[in-house]
Protein backbone atom coordinates (compact mmCIF):
# COMPACT_ATOMS: atom_id res chain seq x y z
CA UNK A 1 0.00 0.00 0.00
CA UNK A 2 0.95 3.64 -0.45
CA UNK A 3 0.74 5.08 3.06
CA UNK A 4 1.09 8.67 4.23
CA UNK A 5 1.89 9.26 7.90
CA UNK A 6 1.00 12.75 9.08
CA UNK A 7 2.74 13.78 12.28
CA UNK A 8 4.40 16.91 13.59
CA UNK A 9 7.14 14.75 15.15
CA UNK A 10 9.51 12.38 13.37
CA UNK A 11 13.11 11.19 13.35
CA UNK A 12 15.52 12.40 14.70
CA UNK A 13 12.88 13.25 17.32
CA UNK A 14 12.01 10.14 19.35
CA UNK A 15 8.37 9.16 18.75
CA UNK A 16 6.42 6.01 17.88
CA UNK A 17 5.91 7.46 14.39
CA UNK A 18 9.51 6.42 13.67
CA UNK A 19 8.91 2.74 14.43
CA UNK A 20 5.62 2.75 12.54
CA UNK A 21 7.07 4.28 9.37
CA UNK A 22 10.25 2.20 9.26
CA UNK A 23 8.47 -1.09 10.04
CA UNK A 24 5.76 -0.52 7.42
CA UNK A 25 8.44 0.35 4.86
CA UNK A 26 10.40 -2.76 5.80
CA UNK A 27 7.27 -4.82 5.16
CA UNK A 28 7.11 -3.61 1.57
CA UNK A 29 4.73 -0.66 1.80
CA UNK A 30 5.53 2.66 0.12
CA UNK A 31 5.65 5.05 3.09
CA UNK A 32 5.79 8.85 3.02
CA UNK A 33 5.94 10.99 6.17
CA UNK A 34 4.70 14.58 6.26
CA UNK A 35 6.27 16.11 9.35
CA UNK A 36 7.93 19.20 10.82
CA UNK A 37 11.44 20.53 11.24
CA UNK A 38 12.79 18.70 14.31
CA UNK A 39 12.84 20.86 17.45
CA UNK A 40 11.30 18.70 20.21
CA UNK A 41 11.85 18.74 23.18
CA UNK A 42 14.53 21.45 23.52
CA UNK A 43 12.57 23.92 21.40
CA UNK A 44 15.55 24.63 19.13
CA UNK A 45 15.92 23.38 15.56
CA UNK A 46 18.24 20.37 15.49
CA UNK A 47 21.74 20.69 14.10
CA UNK A 48 21.79 19.81 10.41
CA UNK A 49 18.28 21.18 9.83
CA UNK A 50 16.92 24.64 9.04
CA UNK A 51 14.12 26.36 7.16
CA UNK A 52 15.99 25.57 3.94
CA UNK A 53 18.13 22.52 4.82
CA UNK A 54 17.03 18.86 4.78
CA UNK A 55 13.40 19.72 4.08
CA UNK A 56 13.22 16.56 1.94
CA UNK A 57 14.99 13.34 2.89
CA UNK A 58 14.89 9.58 2.45
CA UNK A 59 15.48 7.79 5.77
CA UNK A 60 15.52 3.96 5.84
CA UNK A 61 13.64 4.01 2.55
CA UNK A 62 10.93 6.36 3.87
CA UNK A 63 10.35 9.63 2.00
CA UNK A 64 10.29 12.43 4.58
CA UNK A 65 8.79 15.83 3.74
CA UNK A 66 9.21 18.58 6.35
CA UNK A 67 6.83 21.52 6.56
CA UNK A 68 7.77 24.84 8.11
CA UNK A 69 6.92 25.62 11.71
CA UNK A 70 7.78 28.07 14.45
CA UNK A 71 10.01 26.19 16.94
CA UNK A 72 8.34 25.58 20.31
CA UNK A 73 11.03 27.49 22.24
CA UNK A 74 10.72 27.08 26.00
CA UNK A 75 7.18 25.78 25.65
CA UNK A 76 5.14 28.72 26.96
CA UNK A 77 1.44 28.87 26.10
CA UNK A 78 1.61 31.41 23.25
CA UNK A 79 4.74 29.85 21.78
CA UNK A 80 3.21 26.36 21.84
CA UNK A 81 0.03 27.68 20.20
CA UNK A 82 2.10 29.23 17.40
CA UNK A 83 4.19 26.06 17.08
CA UNK A 84 1.09 23.87 16.72
CA UNK A 85 -0.85 26.07 14.31
CA UNK A 86 2.12 27.15 12.19
CA UNK A 87 2.91 23.51 11.42
CA UNK A 88 -0.73 22.62 10.77
CA UNK A 89 -0.99 25.55 8.33
CA UNK A 90 2.22 24.93 6.38
CA UNK A 91 1.79 21.14 6.41
CA UNK A 92 -1.72 21.55 4.98
CA UNK A 93 -0.26 23.60 2.13
CA UNK A 94 2.32 20.86 1.55
CA UNK A 95 -0.44 18.23 1.58
CA UNK A 96 -2.37 20.04 -1.12
CA UNK A 97 0.75 20.15 -3.30
CA UNK A 98 1.35 16.44 -2.70
CA UNK A 99 -2.13 15.40 -3.83
CA UNK A 100 -1.79 15.76 -7.62
CA UNK A 101 1.49 13.82 -7.70
CA UNK A 102 0.98 10.86 -5.39
CA UNK A 103 -2.17 8.87 -4.68
CA UNK A 104 -2.31 7.33 -1.21
CA UNK A 105 -4.27 4.28 -0.08
CA UNK A 106 -4.31 5.36 3.58
CA UNK A 107 -3.42 8.35 5.73
CA UNK A 108 -2.38 7.69 9.34
CA UNK A 109 -2.43 10.63 11.74
CA UNK A 110 -0.03 10.08 14.65
CA UNK A 111 -1.32 12.35 17.43
CA UNK A 112 0.59 12.47 20.71
CA UNK A 113 -0.66 16.11 20.85
CA UNK A 114 -1.81 18.49 19.46
CA UNK A 115 -4.98 17.50 17.58
CA UNK A 116 -4.25 20.19 14.99
CA UNK A 117 -2.02 17.57 13.33
CA UNK A 118 -5.20 16.27 11.72
CA UNK A 119 -5.59 19.27 9.38
CA UNK A 120 -3.01 18.18 6.73
CA UNK A 121 -4.66 14.74 6.58
CA UNK A 122 -7.99 16.46 5.99
CA UNK A 123 -6.45 18.34 3.06
CA UNK A 124 -5.41 15.01 1.49
CA UNK A 125 -8.85 13.48 2.07
CA UNK A 126 -10.60 16.39 0.39
CA UNK A 127 -8.62 15.96 -2.82
CA UNK A 128 -8.10 12.18 -2.89
CA UNK A 129 -10.96 10.75 -0.77
CA UNK A 130 -8.28 8.78 1.07
CA UNK A 131 -9.42 7.16 4.36
CA UNK A 132 -7.87 8.61 7.52
CA UNK A 133 -6.79 6.45 10.47
CA UNK A 134 -6.56 8.67 13.54
CA UNK A 135 -4.15 7.31 16.17
CA UNK A 136 -5.32 9.15 19.29
CA UNK A 137 -2.64 9.23 21.99
CA UNK A 138 -3.89 12.33 23.81
CA UNK A 139 -7.51 13.28 24.52
CA UNK A 140 -8.71 16.77 23.64
CA UNK A 141 -10.13 19.04 24.97
CA UNK A 142 -9.60 17.20 28.28
CA UNK A 143 -5.83 17.45 27.97
CA UNK A 144 -6.10 21.14 27.24
CA UNK A 145 -8.25 21.71 30.32
CA UNK A 146 -6.54 19.45 32.86
CA UNK A 147 -2.90 19.33 31.75
CA UNK A 148 -2.88 22.76 30.11
CA UNK A 149 -4.93 24.56 32.73
CA UNK A 150 -7.26 26.11 30.12
CA UNK A 151 -10.66 26.87 31.70
CA UNK A 152 -12.12 29.29 29.14
CA UNK A 153 -15.45 27.79 28.00
CA UNK A 154 -15.22 29.36 24.54
CA UNK A 155 -11.78 27.83 23.94
CA UNK A 156 -12.86 24.41 25.22
CA UNK A 157 -16.02 24.50 23.11
CA UNK A 158 -13.97 25.46 20.04
CA UNK A 159 -11.68 22.45 20.45
CA UNK A 160 -14.58 20.12 21.28
CA UNK A 161 -16.20 20.97 17.95
CA UNK A 162 -12.83 20.55 16.23
CA UNK A 163 -12.27 17.05 17.61
CA UNK A 164 -15.87 16.04 16.80
CA UNK A 165 -15.22 17.02 13.19
CA UNK A 166 -11.98 15.04 13.10
CA UNK A 167 -13.66 11.94 14.53
CA UNK A 168 -16.41 12.22 11.89
CA UNK A 169 -13.81 12.47 9.11
CA UNK A 170 -11.86 9.42 10.37
CA UNK A 171 -12.28 5.98 8.88
CA UNK A 172 -11.04 4.48 12.15
CA UNK A 173 -10.08 5.93 15.54
CA UNK A 174 -7.13 4.05 17.04
CA UNK A 175 -6.81 4.30 20.82
CA UNK A 176 -3.77 3.56 22.99
CA UNK A 177 -5.92 3.00 26.09
CA UNK A 178 -9.31 1.31 26.33
CA UNK A 179 -10.27 4.06 28.75
CA UNK A 180 -10.27 6.55 25.85
CA UNK A 181 -13.47 5.00 24.51
CA UNK A 182 -15.71 6.80 27.04
CA UNK A 183 -14.37 10.25 26.12
CA UNK A 184 -14.69 9.60 22.39
CA UNK A 185 -18.26 8.29 22.66
CA UNK A 186 -19.24 11.42 24.58
CA UNK A 187 -18.40 13.35 21.40
CA UNK A 188 -20.70 11.31 19.15
CA UNK A 189 -21.71 7.88 17.85
CA UNK A 190 -18.23 6.64 16.95
CA UNK A 191 -18.28 3.19 18.55
CA UNK A 192 -18.02 1.40 15.18
CA UNK A 193 -14.86 3.35 14.37
CA UNK A 194 -12.85 2.62 17.53
CA UNK A 195 -9.96 0.13 17.42
CA UNK A 196 -7.60 -0.67 20.29
CA UNK A 197 -4.03 0.03 19.15
CA UNK A 198 -1.64 0.22 22.13
CA UNK A 199 1.88 1.55 22.46
CA UNK A 200 4.94 -0.68 22.26
CA UNK A 201 8.54 -0.37 23.43
CA UNK A 202 11.49 0.35 21.16
CA UNK A 203 13.67 -2.66 20.27
CA UNK A 204 16.60 -0.76 21.76
CA UNK A 205 14.95 -1.21 25.16
CA UNK A 206 13.59 -4.75 24.94
CA UNK A 207 16.71 -6.19 23.30
CA UNK A 208 19.20 -3.33 23.35
CA UNK A 209 22.87 -2.90 24.15
CA UNK A 210 23.40 -3.48 27.87
CA UNK A 211 26.92 -2.08 27.54
CA UNK A 212 25.91 1.40 26.38
CA UNK A 213 28.05 3.78 28.49
CA UNK A 214 26.11 5.42 31.34
CA UNK A 215 27.25 7.26 34.49
CA UNK A 216 28.33 5.26 37.52
CA UNK A 217 25.23 4.87 39.68
CA UNK A 218 25.22 4.78 43.51
CA UNK A 219 25.22 1.54 45.48
CA UNK A 220 21.98 0.50 47.14
CA UNK A 221 18.39 -0.34 46.18
CA UNK A 222 17.94 1.72 43.03
CA UNK A 223 14.44 2.93 42.12
CA UNK A 224 14.62 4.56 38.71
CA UNK A 225 12.30 7.01 36.98
CA UNK A 226 13.04 7.49 33.26
CA UNK A 227 11.40 9.89 30.83
CA UNK A 228 9.77 13.28 30.79
CA UNK A 229 10.02 15.11 34.11
CA UNK A 230 6.90 17.22 33.64
CA UNK A 231 3.68 18.35 35.27
CA UNK A 232 1.73 15.18 34.51
CA UNK A 233 4.27 12.92 36.22
CA UNK A 234 3.54 14.31 39.71
CA UNK A 235 7.12 14.92 40.79
CA UNK A 236 5.79 16.58 43.94
CA UNK A 237 4.53 13.24 45.25
CA UNK A 238 7.69 11.40 44.17
CA UNK A 239 9.87 13.91 45.97
CA UNK A 240 7.63 13.77 49.05
CA UNK A 241 8.10 9.98 49.12
CA UNK A 242 11.86 10.46 48.80
CA UNK A 243 11.75 12.88 51.72
CA UNK A 244 9.85 10.34 53.84
CA UNK A 245 12.58 7.78 53.06
CA UNK A 246 15.44 10.23 53.63
CA UNK A 247 16.88 8.34 56.60
CA UNK A 248 16.98 5.04 54.71
CA UNK A 249 20.29 5.59 52.93
CA UNK A 250 20.02 2.20 51.23
CA UNK A 251 17.19 3.43 48.96
CA UNK A 252 18.39 5.56 46.03
CA UNK A 253 16.06 7.48 43.71
CA UNK A 254 17.55 7.94 40.25
CA UNK A 255 15.87 10.26 37.74
CA UNK A 256 16.86 9.84 34.09
CA UNK A 257 15.50 12.56 31.82
CA UNK A 258 14.58 16.22 31.85
CA UNK A 259 11.56 18.49 31.62
CA UNK A 260 9.88 21.58 32.98
CA UNK A 261 9.73 20.17 36.54
CA UNK A 262 13.47 19.54 36.76
CA UNK A 263 14.20 22.94 38.40
CA UNK A 264 11.63 22.06 41.09
CA UNK A 265 13.27 18.65 41.62
CA UNK A 266 16.77 20.09 41.90
CA UNK A 267 15.62 22.80 44.31
CA UNK A 268 13.74 20.23 46.41
CA UNK A 269 16.84 18.04 46.65
CA UNK A 270 18.98 20.99 47.71
CA UNK A 271 16.44 22.46 50.17
CA UNK A 272 15.83 19.11 51.90
CA UNK A 273 19.43 17.82 51.80
CA UNK A 274 18.55 14.77 49.73
CA UNK A 275 21.86 14.61 47.85
CA UNK A 276 22.66 11.20 49.37
CA UNK A 277 19.43 9.52 48.23
CA UNK A 278 18.12 11.36 45.13
CA UNK A 279 20.20 11.63 41.96
CA UNK A 280 19.45 13.36 38.64
CA UNK A 281 21.57 12.18 35.72
CA UNK A 282 20.06 14.19 32.85
CA UNK A 283 18.68 13.19 29.47
CA UNK A 284 20.12 10.28 27.48
CA UNK A 285 19.21 8.79 24.07
CA UNK A 286 16.78 5.88 23.92
CA UNK A 287 19.73 3.63 23.06
CA UNK A 288 20.99 4.12 26.63
CA UNK A 289 17.77 2.98 28.31
CA UNK A 290 18.56 -0.74 28.21
CA UNK A 291 21.75 -0.07 30.19
CA UNK A 292 19.96 2.19 32.67
CA UNK A 293 17.07 -0.23 33.21
CA UNK A 294 19.47 -3.14 33.64
CA UNK A 295 21.24 -1.22 36.42
CA UNK A 296 17.99 -0.53 38.33
CA UNK A 297 16.31 -2.72 40.92
CA UNK A 298 12.82 -1.38 40.20
CA UNK A 299 11.36 1.11 37.70
CA UNK A 300 9.01 3.92 38.72
CA UNK A 301 6.06 5.26 36.71
CA UNK A 302 3.64 7.93 37.94
CA UNK A 303 0.79 10.18 36.81
CA UNK A 304 -1.23 12.80 38.65
CA UNK A 305 -4.65 11.98 40.04
CA UNK A 306 -6.66 13.66 37.27
CA UNK A 307 -9.57 12.20 35.34
CA UNK A 308 -7.75 12.33 31.99
CA UNK A 309 -4.65 10.60 33.36
CA UNK A 310 -6.81 7.90 34.91
CA UNK A 311 -7.79 6.97 31.35
CA UNK A 312 -4.19 6.90 30.12
CA UNK A 313 -1.62 4.13 29.96
CA UNK A 314 1.81 5.83 29.95
CA UNK A 315 4.02 4.48 27.16
CA UNK A 316 6.73 3.80 29.72
CA UNK A 317 4.60 1.00 31.23
CA UNK A 318 5.21 -1.05 28.07
CA UNK A 319 8.85 0.03 27.94
CA UNK A 320 9.39 -0.98 31.56
CA UNK A 321 7.66 -4.34 31.03
CA UNK A 322 9.81 -5.09 28.00
CA UNK A 323 12.98 -4.62 30.05
CA UNK A 324 12.17 -7.50 32.38
CA UNK A 325 12.40 -5.33 35.50
CA UNK A 326 9.70 -5.02 38.21
CA UNK A 327 7.58 -1.87 38.21
CA UNK A 328 6.57 0.53 40.97
CA UNK A 329 3.48 2.45 39.82
CA UNK A 330 1.82 5.47 41.43
CA UNK A 331 -1.15 5.91 39.12
CA UNK A 332 -4.79 4.98 38.62
CA UNK A 333 -6.74 3.37 35.81
CA UNK A 334 -5.71 0.98 33.06
CA UNK A 335 -1.95 1.33 33.59
CA UNK A 336 -2.30 0.24 37.20
CA UNK A 337 -4.63 -2.61 36.19
CA UNK A 338 -2.10 -3.85 33.60
CA UNK A 339 0.60 -4.09 36.27
CA UNK A 340 -1.71 -5.95 38.63
CA UNK A 341 -2.89 -8.31 35.89
CA UNK A 342 0.67 -9.05 34.80
CA UNK A 343 1.81 -9.49 38.44
CA UNK A 344 4.90 -7.54 37.50
CA UNK A 345 5.29 -5.13 40.39
CA UNK A 346 3.52 -2.84 42.82
CA UNK A 347 0.73 -0.28 42.31
CA UNK A 348 -0.35 2.47 44.69
CA UNK A 349 -3.02 5.14 44.14
CA UNK A 350 -2.04 8.26 42.19
CA UNK A 351 -0.78 11.05 44.43
CA UNK A 352 -0.36 8.82 47.53
CA UNK A 353 3.23 9.63 48.50
CA UNK A 354 2.80 7.99 51.91
CA UNK A 355 1.77 4.67 50.36
CA UNK A 356 4.51 5.00 47.74
CA UNK A 357 7.19 5.42 50.40
CA UNK A 358 5.86 2.46 52.38
CA UNK A 359 5.70 0.23 49.29
CA UNK A 360 9.19 1.17 48.13
CA UNK A 361 10.50 0.20 51.56
CA UNK A 362 8.67 -3.14 51.36
CA UNK A 363 10.04 -3.76 47.86
CA UNK A 364 13.59 -2.97 48.98
CA UNK A 365 13.37 -5.85 51.48
CA UNK A 366 12.09 -8.40 48.96
CA UNK A 367 14.38 -11.22 47.93
CA UNK A 368 16.07 -10.56 44.59
CA UNK A 369 14.61 -13.73 43.10
CA UNK A 370 11.08 -12.53 43.91
CA UNK A 371 11.75 -9.20 42.18
CA UNK A 372 13.28 -11.02 39.23
CA UNK A 373 10.16 -13.15 38.87
CA UNK A 374 7.99 -10.01 38.80
CA UNK A 375 10.18 -8.56 36.08
CA UNK A 376 9.92 -11.72 33.98
CA UNK A 377 6.13 -11.70 34.43
CA UNK A 378 6.09 -8.21 32.95
CA UNK A 379 8.24 -9.23 30.00
CA UNK A 380 5.94 -12.17 29.22
CA UNK A 381 2.89 -9.89 29.42
CA UNK A 382 4.59 -7.40 27.11
CA UNK A 383 5.47 -10.05 24.54
CA UNK A 384 1.90 -11.32 24.53
CA UNK A 385 0.14 -7.94 24.28
CA UNK A 386 2.52 -5.13 23.28
CA UNK A 387 5.20 -6.31 20.84
CA UNK A 388 5.75 -3.89 17.98
CA UNK A 389 5.57 -6.63 15.33
CA UNK A 390 2.12 -7.72 16.51
CA UNK A 391 0.89 -4.12 16.79
CA UNK A 392 2.00 -3.27 13.24
CA UNK A 393 0.44 -6.48 11.89
CA UNK A 394 -2.81 -5.39 13.54
CA UNK A 395 -2.44 -1.97 11.92
CA UNK A 396 -1.99 -3.58 8.51
CA UNK A 397 -5.18 -5.56 9.09
CA UNK A 398 -7.11 -2.42 10.07
CA UNK A 399 -6.08 -0.31 7.08
CA UNK A 400 -6.37 -3.16 4.54
CA UNK A 401 -10.04 -3.82 5.47
CA UNK A 402 -11.11 -0.67 3.61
Amino acid sequence: MKILIVTQYFYPENFKSNDMAFELQKRGHDVTVLTGIPNYPEGKIYEGYSFSKNRKQVINGVEVIRALLLPRGKGGGIRLFLNYFSWAFFASLKARRLSPHKKFDAVIVHEPSPITQFYPALAIKKTQKTPIYFWVMDLWPESLEIAGGIKNKFVLSFFTKMIQRFYKQSEKILITSKGFRKSILEKGDFDHKIEYFPNWAEDTISSGDLNYPIPVLPEGFKIMFAGNIGEAQDLESIMDAALKLKENKEIKFILVGDGRKMPFVQEFIKHNNLEETVYTVGRFPVEAMASFFNAADILLVSLKDDSIFNLTVPAKVQAYMSSGKPIMAMLNGEGSENIKEAECGFAVPAGDSEKLAQTIEIASKKHKEELKKMGMNGKKFYEKHFRMEECISNLERIISEK
